[in-house]
């Protein structure tokens, strides 16, 4: 509730308690299995510096790797063991340096040791439930929905995909919106230049702007333009309203002035694509 739903390293060491040990949720290696629960993981992570692709074996599977190239290491046989048992494990997913998304439930499916890579699927957590609750030896348990998890899957990987966005723009802008500087990331969202719809709203940090929830909006809806040069423009009829000190402070006051960017000047606004999305501004204007 305090983080959303991605979570930081130092949060994740901490864990929780269980009959009075600390059980924290990762370790240095990505396949877990802390001490109160010595044969199956608890938790199998991946690291941000990983190729991100990886992850995806396609559109209704994720992949994870093997722990070194022996599949009888000891983690890789604790992970055929949670296939065995169709055990639930918590998927860490690293997004960027020291923060990750966790999803829960995921099953090991799959293991492919010419491949050196296990097949992971997502499922939810009613299922979960209702599996347990059924018992052991029922039906729910014994024949999982293989459909129910492709879908569920497939939307997780989106879910991927958005946050992943999300946290690269914010780490690129020092966590504070482009334009009032506001640095509450609680506030923040990654704002596309080119939509996320359009084939060429591809998902890199220089198509963002880490914006707070109102400029976000008021550049979506083209209350604002960003110029080429990342001068910012409020709408004319705007200028000329009379309103409460959200509309002077919060918008009429930007006008004329420049983005704050990030300092890697790979990261820096696509200039093209702010060209685009401003002449889209400008013929709103008539």
């Amino acid at each position: 509730m305090l983080h959303g739903d991605v979570l930081p390293r130092e949060l994740l060491s901490q864990g929780f308690e269980f009959e009075g040990r600390r059980v924290p949720f990762l370790s240095a290696q990505g396949i877990f299995k802390p001490a109160v629960c010595p044969e199956i993981p608890l938790t199998i992570t991946t690291s941000p510096n990983s190729p991100y692709d990886d992850s995806f074996a396609d559109e209704h599977r994720l992949t994870y790797r093997y722990r070194g190239t022996d599949p009888r290491h000891r983690d890789n046989v604790g992970l055929r063991e949670a296939m065995r048992r169709r055990t639930p494990l918590i998927y860490l997913f690293g997004l960027v340096p020291g923060r990750y998304l966790p999803i829960w439930p995921v099953f090991v499916v799959g293991d492919d040791p010419g491949r050196l890579c296990f097949t992971v699927m997502a499922d939810d957590q009613q299922s979960l439930v209702d599996s347990l609750s059924a018992g052991a030896e029922s039906e729910v348990a014994r024949e999982p929905d293989a459909p129910r998890r492709q879908y569920i899957t497939a939307a997780v990987q989106v879910r991927l995909h958005q946050r992943g966005f999300r946290e690269r723009v914010l780490k690129a802008y020092r966590e504070q919106c482009a334009l009032c500087r506001l640095k509450h990331r609680e506030l923040l969202d990654a704002s596309h230049i080119i939509p996320d719809h359009d084939v060429r709203g591809e998902p890199r940090v220089s198509n963002g702007l880490s914006l707070c929830k109102i400029h976000h909006t008021a550049f979506d809806r083209h209350f604002l333009g960003i110029n080429p040069d990342g001068v910012i423009h409020i709408r004319r009829d705007l200028l000329e309203e009379t309103d409460g000190p959200m509309l002077q402070h919060g918008l009429k006051d930007m006008h004329r002035l420049r983005l704050t960017v990030p300092s890697r000047r790979e990261d820096r606004p696509d200039r093209e694509a702010l060209a685009e999305r401003f002449e889209q501004f400008l013929q709103l204007q008539g």
